[in-house]
């Protein structure tokens, strides 16, 4: 998973790189890996600045004052399909033809197929093992047929739609073109989230335009007329007009499930739909999955979030089942999220670093502690230990979502299967292996009525973690195979060599 942006201003004189910082900084919560801008000066001059870590911490002020123009692209990103933690941060630049810069959200699926032609038809070098440097390359070469001196919106389009012939997956895109201007389009079926507004210049003159993975961003730096891209629609903002073009006929709109359950901050709105009002149905749904489950008999005392993304389900569960609220966990905001930290081992020391069980709300109690999902159970099971060393007599364990059996195939790093704790194992096998005495899942229809509540045009989401059922229909078993072998954990610490010694750094910080 990763964040996108784009930011053209119409004040040339205006430097555009403080809010694309800002930008990045909104959506940390989408890659905390890396993070990178690139913006065009004056006569179509690129100036970038990459690098692992945090927004906060690649973007020192000194590197600031380097990036000039009046335009840009941002990303943060975290690592999926295996890729090494170390490799190139977006986004990413080819310089043949025109200067092109982009940062892209999502995961190709038919890379092998697209890596044979850019090697053999196309000619063009591919330097690091991200699918983003090909879907750039794919434009780049279709672009490039054009053989013209100067380009044209249309001869964009015309290389946007030959890019949705060619590449399959999930994948939602901001880029540049030097001394050009700025563009974003989105897959076929929307599965990754990319929005689009305007608003006036500071200038009085004109118009600023900006894309980015989430409305939050947009919101924040106060853009108007925010819209989702629509899935096979590609906009242009050059310095004189903004095009718009749906490229791909009678698409069919299908976003990715998950992140409304987990990924999106709470108050942005994604196809028409609120996060944090689609997690209060959530918690609705769910709370009439407990009745259903616990019956009238119920014993619980207190409910419980895993802070932060599960508050606004678990709060509303509470209020739907008369039961106590309390917050029982303190979290360490300096933490990075858990789910997208590479190897289980890292991510097994991290929680208990992230988080504190407070005594008082849970000794002598039975608590249900409520989270959005269960993937791999190492978080989950640390968490029902803590409860119970604070004193718990009973501990229940709800999910906002149903259990995940299946990898995801669309850019979140989903480990592979095995590496599930619901794959192959029901509920009462799953309670066991996450030391909890009962788990409860929320039905997949009752979650997909919690977000189409909310947009009834949405017709389908795609919910492949948890049926197996991917949308685009061209994921194959050998792909699946070759996913899960590069997403091991085994396979994570072989491509980063040196993730032991980060391990072992851990160790010594704490002790």
């Amino acid at each position: 998973m990763c964040g996108v942006s784009a930011l053209i201003l119409a004040d040339t004189k205006q430097p555009a790189v403080a809010e694309i910082q800002e930008s990045l900084g909104l959506l940390q919560h989408r890659g905390q890996d890396a993070a990178g801008i690139v913006t065009c000066g004056p006569k179509g001059r690129l100036y970038q600045c990459k690098g692992n870590g945090m927004v906060r911490d690649v973007f020192t002020p000194p590197r600031l004052l380097g990036l000039i123009g009046c335009m840009g692209v941002g990303h943060v990103r975290y690592p999926t399909a295996g890729t090494p933690a170390n490799s190139e941060a977006q986004p990413f630049y080819v310089n043949s033809p025109y200067g092109i810069v982009m940062g892209h959200n999502g995961n190709l699926t038919n890379t092998a197929e697209l890596k044979r032609f850019l090697d053999h038809d196309a000619h063009r070098h591919i330097n690091t093992d991200s699918d983003s440097e090909l879907l750039l390359n794919i434009f780049a070469y279709h672009l490039q047929k054009t053989d013209k001196f100067r380009i044209s919106e249309e001869d964009i389009f015309r290389a946007i739609t030959n890019l949705y012939e060619q590449c399959h997956g999930a994948y939602a895109c901001a880029g540049m073109i030097a001394g050009f201007g700025i563009m974003g389009f989105r897959d076929p079926f929307g599965i990754r989230p990319l929005v689009f507004g305007r608003r006036k210049s500071s200038s009085g003159d004109g118009y600023d335009y900006m894309f980015a993975s989430e409305s939050i961003v947009l919101d924040s730096l106060d853009f108007t007329d925010i819209r989702d891209v629509n899935p096979g629609e590609a906009i242009i903002v050059s310095k004189h007009a903004v095009t718009t073009r749906q490229l791909v006929p009678n698409p069919t709109l299908s976003p990715c499930i998950f992140e409304y359950v987990y990924f999106a901050r709470p108050d942005s709105i994604i196809d028409g739909v609120s996060v944090y009002n689609a997690r209060l149905e959530m918690g609705i749904k769910l709370a009439n999955k407990i009745r259903r489950t616990l019956g009238d008999k119920s014993d619980i005392d207190v409910v419980i979030p895993v802070p932060d993304t599960s508050r606004a389900a678990a709060l509303q569960l509470s209020q739907e089942l008369g039961l106590m609220y309390r917050e029982g966990f303190n979290k360490n905001r300096y933490v990075g999220r858990t789910f997208i930290m590479p190897g289980q081992e890292m991510r097994r020391k991290n929680v208990k670093r992230k988080l504190n069980a407070m005594t008082a709300e849970f000794k002598d109690k039975n608590v249900l502690i409520v989270d959005d999902s269960i993937v791999r159970g190492t978080t989950s099971e640390q968490i029902v230990q803590m409860a119970r060393d604070a004193g718990a007599k009973k501990v229940y364990f709800a999910s906002a979502a149903p259990a995940i059996r299946y990898p995801n195939v669309y850019g979140i790093d989903m480990p592979c299967t095995a590496e599930l704790v619901a794959f192959d194992r029901n509920e009462t096998e799953i309670s066991s292996a996450i030391g909890a005495d009962l788990v409860i899942f929320q039905d997949k229809e009752d979650l997909i009525d919690s977000c189409r509540k909310y947009n009834p045009d949405i017709t389908q989401f795609d919910t492949s973690v948890f049926d197996g059922r991917y949308v685009t229909s061209d994921v194959t078993k050998e792909y699946l195979d070759e996913l899960e072998a590069a997403r091991s954990d085994g396979a994570k610490n072989k491509h980063n060599p040196r993730a032991e010694e980060v391990i072992g750094l851990h160790n010594i910080l704490q002790a």
